[in-house]
């Protein structure tokens, strides 16, 4: 089932996410969905607080960016109770945009490689190393579980530019190829 994508403005974006524990009801259904909102919605990576919930969950899927980078050809990944343990390498300035702020894309940096650790659907603990542009995704995403958005690594200069289209994303006046969740009253 294809869930809705909570635009900007909704509380759950900017909330603290709990732990997944393995009781958690249809934890199997809700991956399924996500990873089928992602695909519809036509992103990369999607954060649980994106569809409405406040559980430390993301999943990532490369599959879209494989003809830029053919080296994340299948690389798709469930990643829960996700700890950035270590960050490395030089700082990256690159582009990066949101399914949760349609119609924004601004310079973030990031670092270039980070050491994490998590557990994946079946609770298996990993601790991994990433570089490149999954680390970039991983960052991205986690902010999302840390209740923060791309747009809280921009200048205070760049946020006021940008403040009319928050304010019509918050309104509901954007439009999207996928289901949204607007905080329009």
């Amino acid at each position: 089932m294809i869930l809705p994508i909570y635009l900007y403005g909704m509380p759950v974006l900017r909330k603290q996410t709990e732990d997944v524990t393995p009781d958690y009801p249809e934890l199997d259904k809700l991956i399924a969905n996500m990873y089928e909102t992602l695909t519809q919605s036509e992103g990369i990576g999607l954060a649980a607080p994106q569809v409405g919930l406040a559980l430390n969950l993301l999943i990532i899927d490369l599959d879209p960016i494989a003809d830029t980078y053919p080296e994340y050809k299948g690389i798709k990944k469930t990643m829960m109770n996700v700890v950035i343990e270590e960050l490395e390498g030089e700082n990256i300035t690159r582009p990066e945009g949101c399914l949760s702020l349609p119609g924004i894309s601004e310079s973030v940096t990031r670092k270039e490689k980070i050491k994490v650790s998590y557990v994946d659907e079946k609770f298996e603990p990993h601790t991994e190393w990433f570089e490149g542009y999954i680390a970039r995704v991983i960052q991205h995403e986690q902010d999302h579980l840390a209740g923060k958005l791309f747009i809280d690594h921009t200048s205070p200069i760049r946020k006021q530019l940008m403040k009319g289209k928050l304010t019509n994303i918050t309104k509901g006046k954007v439009y999207c190829d996928y289901r949204t969740r607007t905080a329009r009253k």
